[in-house]
């Protein structure tokens, strides 16, 4: 069967949903493809394989490599819900260790982001805010700007993997945009707001996106009261 891959972000965990198979050929092509466009921003992965129907040994030699190259940037690759055959194989195979597995998307996802940093000194975070918005592209602008001003920003996809990350970490605010998916943004930040009842709530109109940049830019200042002042 062939290979379909449907993919999402959470943070600084980027999810692949496989279906199919993974095996010599245009799969594992398609997988190393997604892999490396993916990694120019990511370096922890979670792959979903509830739906994984074959995998040979090069698509699991690409898992164990892939997985080897991203350790060395401090990332992992991390599997879901894999099939009954896959964790035989693993077993089978003693790669249990090397590629770890869990029960559900949410699981993997959370094993990152429970991590914590190991550098000797702490790192210094400004004022953490959560975007969720369908668009990487509208929430790598976002972040880009909000940084700037010294902000922490975790960017979502979708509003279930952002209510796993409040479950864990708390957030100053929470912002989502008016590309949300399965949700209208009303209610969505209604959602959010109540697992985080202390973050400042805030909400992009519903022009956001088709505004020029610099109009753009000086709605997010405005959003967060951080137009310069004469």
């Amino acid at each position: 069967m062939p290979l379909t891959l449907k993919s999402r972000f959470a943070g600084n965990v980027y999810v692949i949903r496989c279906t199919g198979s993974i095996v010599l050929g245009a799969e594992a092509k398609a997988l190393q493809a997604a892999l490396d466009l993916a990694a120019l921003e990511f370096s922890r992965f979670v792959l979903s394989l509830a739906e994984l129907q074959r995998l040979d040994s090069i698509g699991l030699g690409l898992l164990v490599r892939y997985a080897a190259h991203l350790r060395k940037r401090g990332g992992d690759i991390r599997l879901a819900v894999p099939p009954p055959f896959l964790v035989r194989l693993l077993e089978l195979t003693m790669l249990s260790a090397t590629l770890q597995t869990f029960p559900t998307e949410e699981e993997a996802i959370l094993s990152f982001l429970r991590q914590r940093p190991t550098e000797s000194a702490p790192e210094k975070r400004g004022l953490r805010v959560l975007v969720v918005d369908e668009s990487a592209d509208l929430c790598v602008f976002v972040r880009s700007i909000l940084q700037h001003h010294g902000f922490d920003v975790r960017s979502y996809s979708l509003v279930r993997d952002a209510e796993t990350l409040l479950r864990v970490d708390p957030v100053d605010y929470i912002l989502v945009g008016p590309g949300t998916l399965q949700r209208p943004s009303a209610s969505s930040l209604k959602s959010l707001a109540a697992l985080a009842p202390k973050a400042g709530p805030l909400r992009l109109d519903d022009d956001f996106k088709i505004r020029d940049a610099e109009e753009a830019t000086d709605a997010l200042l405005d959003l967060f009261k951080l137009r310069p002042t004469a």
